[in-house]
């Protein structure tokens, strides 16, 4: 048995892009920066080493958070590693990226981002309920 599942937070590198498939399928391309803490050997100071992951997520679901996203917004991602091979130029290339199936965004709303749907229904007010000690059975 072989277990592959992730779970990564961080800020995105770049904005969102949003591609499809022949078929037209949507594909949303994330870069998303982790911080790993090491100690520095020379300072013996901790400090902050960024760790740049390629994140990809699929589907109509995929169109709809790209609206959401962009450059420096802080997500979490859960998701699972995927490796894969191609040749460019006559070189051999490789990458590990993590796919995508749950994405939480972490950062609040700024003014760049596109509106977020509005809930047209109105949450009605709590009824009162009045207590009291006689009516409690102990």
């Amino acid at each position: 048995m072989s277990i592959n599942r992730v779970v990564i937070s961080g800020n995105l590198t770049r904005d969102p892009e949003l591609r499809a498939t022949s078929t037209g399928m949507p594909i949303l391309g994330l870069g998303v920066a982790v911080n790993d803490r090491r100690k520095n050997q020379s300072t013996g100071e901790w400090e902050d080493y960024p760790n740049f992951i390629d994140c990809t997520m699929f589907g109509t679901r995929a169109e709809s958070v790209s609206h959401y996203l962009s450059k420096g917004s802080k997500v979490a991602i859960e998701g699972k590693l995927r490796w894969s091979q191609w040749e460019r130029d006559g070189q051999k290339r490789s990458k590990v990226e993590v796919i995508i199936d749950e994405i939480e965004f972490l950062s609040s709303r700024d003014s760049s981002a596109a509106p977020r749907p509005q809930k047209s229904a109105e949450i009605p007010p709590a009824p009162e309920v009045t207590v009291y000690d006689e009516d409690i059975p102990f």
